[in-house]
């Protein structure tokens, strides 16, 4: 018989983030809530998929900086760029074997706008 496969596990970070940014015809402005979902096969030696206080750390670090502004002011056309760029920013901080599945936005409405790594 044959080991069963190792389980899949995932675990997220959330934060909130208010910046604005310009469509075509009007500025909009919303209040998000960002969400960093990791995944790994299996759980480290802690029964954790990482560790939440680094992730949570440089998440911190890469919002900290666009909190309150204008998406354009800070070199973003909006916000797939700004998931865009979380995504790579945080990559680096997930250390293997877990890995940075997706970087989410939600904004107030309930609409999700979601970069898969």
């Amino acid at each position: 018989m044959s080991p069963a496969p190792a389980l899949h596990f995932e675990a997220a970070v959330t934060r909130p983030l208010s910046v604005a940014f310009r469509t075509a015809d009007r500025w909009e402005g919303h209040d998000y809530t960002v969400e960093v979902i990791t995944t790994r096969q299996g759980l480290d030696s802690y029964d954790v998929v990482v560790d939440f206080r680094d992730l949570e750390a440089a998440l911190d670090r890469s919002l900290a900086p666009l909190q309150g502004k204008l998406l354009s002011e800070v070199g973003l056309a909006g916000p797939l760029a700004l998931a865009q760029r979380l995504a790579a920013e945080l990559s680096p901080f997930v250390a293997a074997p877990a890995r940075l599945r997706e970087v989410a936005l939600t904004d107030g409405r309930g609409r999700r706008l979601a970069v898969q790594v």
